[in-house]
């Protein structure tokens, strides 16, 4: 059976490169590493603090494929988990870095290839070296990579961010965006609300730099492109945005038409947990436009994945199979 052929593909799934200290950079602050305490249990760190407990089912093959298995999914697009992005650490380690953990995915990956696909990550902070570990990580057998939203205070139409994204569409690369370094403080300490909050304004935001940064009017319509977690606040928001363009074009300048009218240029998966949500972001966005994902495997995610396409009764059957599988073999394989 060709599985991504005939059944459910799930594009937003992370997992943690099982190599624990051969990624530890002592004495960088921001760099992590994985603290493995038992062979079913480990701890993302952040030089010594703890960030996050991760179980076996962030690294090991068959915890995997039996939760698949549960749930009806055919194809995973595994993605790192974005602390390991590594953009605020120097650049040389960040490449170690990126090559250890794109190598630790394909062992991951290799082990029910037709069924998990490898994303890989870069290092971002230099478009060179980004680049250069991408064309090495596809060669060896990564189908796509994934990005942050932003590296620091430069937003994906910054100048190298840009000549990177248009190295991903020449090589036919597909990109995935997900947020990551989620803004901090005393409001957004609270109930989570760097992840509820902060992380549907972080996507909302790197959406707005590739169209009002004029990056979809600059760079090949090869590039196939996919915001995580639904666009955030973006599709909510489309109508203010063309308001915004078309009343203050002093202000809200950057691309050529209306923002609405390049919402073919990208996906957004659809990890909304409300059939509510997911009637506005297939209203907004068109059902060609949106992709099966659930986030596996951490909590915030959608379990049984798929839940939510499977009982939306607004989706006509063949909406609601191109949101399962349709839609994302053209985003894996570039057919338009």
């Amino acid at each position: 059976m060709n599985a991504l052929a005939d059944g459910t593909v799930d594009v937003h799934t992370h997992s943690v490169p099982y190599t624990a200290e051969a990624l530890r950079r002592p004495g960088s602050p921001a760099g992590p590493w994985l603290r493995i305490d038992s062979p079913d249990a480990a701890v993302i760190m952040l030089d010594d603090q703890e960030f996050r407990r991760v179980g076996a089912e962030a690294w090991d093959a068959d915890t995997r494929l039996a939760a698949m298995d549960e749930d009806g999914v055919a194809v995973q697009i595994i993605s790192p988990t974005p602390v390991f992005f590594c953009y605020r650490i120097p650049v040389q380690d960040a490449a170690v870095l990126a090559e250890a953990a794109n190598d630790a995915m394909l062992a991951l990956c290799a082990t029910a290839p037709d069924r998990l696909v490898p994303f890989c990550q870069v290092p971002l902070q230099d478009g060179d070296a980004a680049c250069a570990e991408l064309e090495r990580a596809v060669a060896a057998g990564h189908r796509g990579v994934e990005i942050g939203n932003h590296v620091g205070d430069r937003d994906l139409d910054d100048a190298a961010i840009e000549t990177f994204l248009q190295h991903a569409a020449a090589l036919d690369v597909p990109v995935f965006v997900h947020p990551w370094d989620l803004p901090t403080g005393p409001r957004l300490d609270r109930w989570m609300a760097q992840w509820l909050a902060g992380m549907p304004a972080e996507t909302h935001l790197s959406i707005l730099a590739l169209l009002l940064g004029g990056v979809f009017d600059r760079v090949d319509a090869r590039l196939r492109i996919c915001f995580a977690h639904g666009g955030g606040s973006f599709p909510f928001w489309l109508g203010r945005l063309d308001n915004a363009w078309s009343r203050r074009p002093d202000v809200v300048a950057g691309c050529e038409r209306p923002p609405s009218s390049y919402v073919d240029r990208f996906f957004v998966d659809a990890v909304v947990l409300d059939p509510r949500a997911l009637r506005l972001l297939v209203d907004v966005m068109g059902a060609s436009q949106v992709l099966l994902g659930s986030d596996y495997p951490y909590p915030l995610g959608e379990r049984p994945v798929g839940g939510v396409v499977r009982s939306a009764h607004f989706l006509t059957e063949d909406e609601r199979v191109a949101i399962l599988s349709g839609n994302a073999r053209r985003y894996l394989g570039g057919a338009r």
